[in-house]
């Protein structure tokens, strides 16, 4: 009983506060994980083992997760854990087995699968490479007809959930409710830099995040945090540095890989929050979502989920000044990136 304590203490001092409205009804909810054996997807499925919110964990990747599957299983958490290769190659040819297995029954399905950024490296730089594995990935979700909450991880998300979105509508299955970027490490980046400048708990600040996950895609509204002060100077290094945060680290791991604990706590918290609105609560939370509030198709702004996924993406608001020089800025690029995109599924 100790290490269960245990196990429901530590997962509880990781998650921070959010915008909801508790509800008592029961979970019983199964999270796959695609791309379970990479640098975001091993911790990813750590933390989702350890969340009360999950019953199932399903791990999938082309190699390796049966033994992530196995190393998992032995924590004294409330979830079963599968782990599923592709089915090997045969004739005559056929479905991709593993991967029905692993999607069978899932409330929710993570993509982390793809490479990592390296020094030098720009997320467009991955694009020919994750491009077809969010492509192929998601061909299965109607391959096997199952309709389910995707968020999206795998880089450049402003381009790889276009991708998803068309392969979907290719297929005539797309529900824009059920698809989503994860954009939640640009809120814990600009959280983290907040509290730290004003000397703040980082769980007493909400920064909200909008546009998309790339550069100067990435908007912070820090005039919109209570409180927080900022010279011109500091303004404008706060907003860089939660911009290329992701820089910041692939340069400090010199070539060791990218941002992958970070980000696997942004994933966790953002499944876990999808996983709480399907039950019941009321969740607000930034996603990379198709969206009418600006000329872009999709946009990464505070978003209301319910039992069925995306309910309402809230208005923008005013920008102060200086946000708005960064919003024009930003708006050629980020419909840039997402129309390739677009292209890459059409042509």
């Amino acid at each position: 009983m100790m290490f269960n304590r245990l196990a429901t203490k530590t997962i509880s001092a990781l998650r921070p506060a959010t915008r909801g409205i508790h509800s008592t009804t029961p979970s019983n909810a199964k999270v796959a994980v695609l791309g379970a054996a990479g640098g975001i997807g091993q911790p990813l499925s750590l933390l989702c083992k350890l969340s009360p919110e999950v019953d199932e964990l399903s791990c999938y990747d082309i190699v390796g997760t049966p033994g992530v599957a196995a190393d998992l299983s032995h924590i004294p958490s409330k979830s079963s854990t599968l782990g599923r290769l592709p089915s090997p190659v045969k004739w005559p040819m056929g479905p991709n087995e593993g991967l029905k297995e692993a999607l069978e029954g899932s409330d929710v399905v993570v993509i982390p699968a793809g490479v990592p950024r390296k020094p030098g490296m720009t997320r467009d730089d991955l694009f020919n490479t994750n491009a077809s594995i969010v492509k192929t990935l998601v061909e299965g979700f109607y391959m096997f007809h199952f309709s389910v909450e995707k968020a999206i991880i795998s880089n450049p998300v402003n381009s790889t959930v276009p991708i998803a979105a068309e392969v979907l509508k290719k297929a005539g299955v797309y529900n824009p409710k059920k698809l989503a970027g994860v954009t939640t490490l640009d809120v814990c980046r600009a959280n983290t830099f907040v509290a730290n400048h004003h000397g703040w708990d980082p769980k007493d600040v909400d920064v909200t995040v909008i546009g998309g996950h790339a550069g100067i895609t990435i908007l912070p509204l820090f005039s919109r945090v209570n409180g927080a002060k900022f010279s011109d100077e500091e303004l404008e290094a706060i907003t860089v540095r939660t911009q290329f945060g992701g820089d910041e680290v692939v340069a400090a791991k010199a070539g060791a890989g990218s941002a992958t604990l970070s980000m696997a706590y942004a994933g966790y918290i953002f499944t876990e929050n999808v996983l709480k609105a399907q039950r019941g609560e009321e969740i607000t939370q930034c996603a990379f979502v198709e969206s009418t509030l600006t000329e872009a198709q999709y946009f990464a702004s505070p978003v209301k989920f319910g039992k069925n996924g995306v309910e309402e993406i809230l208005p923008l608001g005013d920008l102060s000044a200086y946000e708005k020089q960064w919003f024009d800025k930003m708006m050629p690029e980020l419909k840039k990136q997402i129309q390739k995109g677009v292209d890459f599924v059409k042509n």
